[in-house]
């Protein structure tokens, strides 16, 4: 106890110190920033607040002015409501609709993370003919807007059967669709040393063992963060679902809460608290990976290979 007393004190006299070292006009500025970024935040962030407090409200008092930020009274009731509401083959709507937003989601980004190590990790440490040029012509589809393929795209899924299936959403990501995850997982495998793959091969190892025994366990914040923009991604998406979803029993919360918005417009209490069921996940998974993410991008494209 006593020695990790001496401790804290310690860091606490060189942080104080560290502060003591800094100029006034340095200070200032720090202190300018952090009160700019604060402003900002909360700026950004009455939607939201706007969003959850509306949903614990009654009918006639959420237009009310000026802005009662805190509901008077509190109707929790609005959430079960809006779970029976609308009801899809006997079930809740928004539970069948987020469980196939959960399908759809877990599988892509799974697909997402194991096609982007395969592919990155071809693409920056295998050694074979046109590698770079290959390279570019991946890096080009992210300037080809998504729309110039909408109708070929729907074609082949048609001609194949895929319409009113998730397979559409899901399968595309089982083969390194997203240029962007690629360049991410590539940057970051040229960032690692090569001496690690040396020594691997001396002792006998594949390319494949090479790749998920000592690639894959260093790319852990790069990993994190296509995971995080895979599973955000897929979560929030519209446009896919709704070109390629017709039955009900097959919406994501996306398009349910478009339903619910279209049917029940007016009850702005459910409608909020639909949307607050749904915006939840992906705040709540954010801040748990937060810090994985930013490692993640911070480490990214280091290397000047």
């Amino acid at each position: 106890m006593a020695g990790m007393e001496q401790s804290m004190a310690l860091g606490q006299r060189r942080e104080i110190a560290g502060y003591r070292g800094r100029s006034p006009r340095r200070l200032v500025g720090h202190a300018i920033l952090h009160v700019v970024l604060i402003v900002v935040g909360i700026t950004f962030s009455v939607p939201l607040l706007w969003v959850i407090v509306t949903s614990l409200k009654a009918p006639n008092k959420v237009f009310t002015y000026p802005i009662r930020w805190i509901p008077d009274p509190l109707v929790w009731s609005n959430y079960p409501d809006m779970l029976q509401i609308l009801k899809i083959t006997g079930r809740p709507a928004m539970l069948l609709f987020a469980q196939n937003t959960l399908i759809i989601a877990v599988a892509a980004t799974l697909g997402s993370v194991i096609s982007t190590a395969f592919i990155g990790y071809s693409l920056a440490r295998l050694r074979w003919p046109e590698r770079d040029y290959v390279f570019a012509l991946c890096l080009a589809t992210m300037m080809l807007p998504g729309v110039v393929t909408l109708i070929p795209t729907f074609l082949i899924y048609r001609n194949v059967g895929w319409i009113d299936t998730f397979l559409p959403l899901i399968v595309p990501s089982w083969f390194g669709m997203n240029a962007f995850y690629v360049f991410l997982m590539r940057q970051f495998l040229l960032s690692l040393p090569y001496e690690l793959e040396e020594a691997a091969r001396v002792d006998g190892a594949s390319s494949f063992r090479i790749l998920w025994q000592v690639m894959v366990p260093l790319s852990g914040p790069v990993i994190a963060t296509i995971a995080i923009f895979s599973f955000l991604g897929h979560y929030n998406e519209f446009m896919g679902p709704l070109i390629y979803l017709s039955s009900n029993e097959n919406f994501t919360l996306a398009l349910g809460l478009r339903m619910i918005q279209g049917r029940f417009g007016t009850q702005w209490p459910i409608v909020m608290a639909a949307s607050t069921v749904m915006i939840a996940p992906p705040i709540v998974i954010f801040f748990l990976a937060q810090r994985y993410f930013i490692r993640g991008i911070q480490l990214t494209g280091l290397a000047g290979r």
